[in-house]
């Protein structure tokens, strides 16, 4: 009777679940019918559909990290930054005939140690997460410059077995390892302690401090995790590409807010989730690879790109003022968004 019991919550949670992130994957299938058509069905081959997990398999990573930082209240500016350190140690090391897995740890350790700096930052002191991250993204590309003087530190052939495998000759590497990771996160904040604490924290801090939530501990916690995910998107990156570069990453953390906010996580905390992140960056994607099958100019990608986070954080905001539905939205729009104010 138990295991029918909690069969059945499993069963309402994941159908609970899916009519979350119904209207996203409504919107994603819709972005696929459309590109499909326009490209004869040559979007829908399923080559082109591993390309585009491939693509967004190791921004997501980034932006998982991201998803926590806003949940909190905050943000990271400093992601791609953090990517770059890593990737630049972890190929100079080997270029300097280390063990690859002390480079491999070495580089993620130097993206986790950034992250943690963050952490102690935005916890321990008055400084604002906006400012703290982004002068740690300014002192880390700074480093991985001059680690790698200014060049792409090159790595073995064999290094890229990795960043270029694939298993079963079918699926990248890289994707599965996202998705292992997505599956991870997504436990980590729906069932933990540690989740509750980022969710009771951006929803209210001072809830959060009566509720007995050691906000510091949470906080420095989650930009140390941050800066772990980057460290590790970062390696695989130095091994797709066969090296380290010190502008890797660059415009990485709007990527990550973009997958983020489209995907439903909240600019004023408290509200994400990981696969609504996953499925945001599916979108975008799909945005941005069809757009190139259509040979549309790829600076239409960018005005697109900044067009669809501008509605994303307007509609939430709107959701937030307690009328959220698309028609209410709109009709708030025509009277020039007066009565969201009231």
């Amino acid at each position: 009777m138990r295991q029918n019991e909690m069969g059945n919550i499993r069963t309402d949670r994941f159908q609970m679940a899916l009519k979350e992130k119904s209207g996203l994957l409504l919107v994603l299938l819709i972005l696929m019918l459309i590109f499909g058509f326009l490209t004869k069905g040559r979007f829908w081959e399923i080559a082109n559909l591993i390309n585009l997990l491939r693509a967004i398999s190791l921004s997501t990573i980034v932006a998982f990290g991201m998803t926590l930082c806003i949940i909190t209240g905050g943000i990271d500016l400093s992601v791609g930054a953090l990517m770059a350190v890593s990737s630049t140690y972890c190929a100079g090391l080997i270029e300097h005939n280390a063990p690859t897995l002390v480079a491999v740890l070495a580089g993620i350790l130097m993206a986790f140690a950034m992250g943690t700096v963050n952490g102690f930052l935005i916890s321990r002191t008055p400084i604002p997460p906006f400012i703290a991250t982004l002068s740690m993204m300014t002192a880390a590309r700074g480093v991985a410059y001059m680690y790698s003087g200014g060049r792409p530190i090159r790595t073995p052939t064999g290094f890229g077995a990795v960043g270029n495998g694939y298993l079963f000759d079918i699926i990248p590497y890289p994707v599965i390892i996202a998705l292992v990771i997505m599956i991870i996160m997504s436990i980590l904040l729906n069932r933990t302690k540690f989740g509750r604490s980022i969710f009771a924290l951006g929803g209210s801090r001072e809830a959060a401090v009566f509720s007995g939530i050691d906000i510091k501990k949470t906080l420095w916690s989650t930009y140390a995790l941050t800066g772990f995910l980057c460290g590790i998107s970062g390696v695989i990156w130095a091994s797709r590409t066969y090296s380290g570069q010190p502008t890797l990453g660059t415009g990485a953390e709007m990527d990550a807010i973009a997958a983020a906010v489209v995907g439903g996580t909240s600019m004023a905390g408290g509200v994400g989730s990981i696969l609504g992140t996953f499925i945001g960056a599916l979108i975008i994607q799909v945005l941005n690879s069809g757009l190139n099958y259509l040979n549309v100019p790829f600076y239409y990608n960018n005005i697109l790109r900044g067009v669809v986070i501008a509605g994303a954080v307007l509609f939430d905001m709107h959701r937030k003022s307690g009328r959220g539905s698309v028609t209410a939205w709109f009709k708030s729009l025509k009277r020039g968004g007066d009565s969201a104010d009231k």
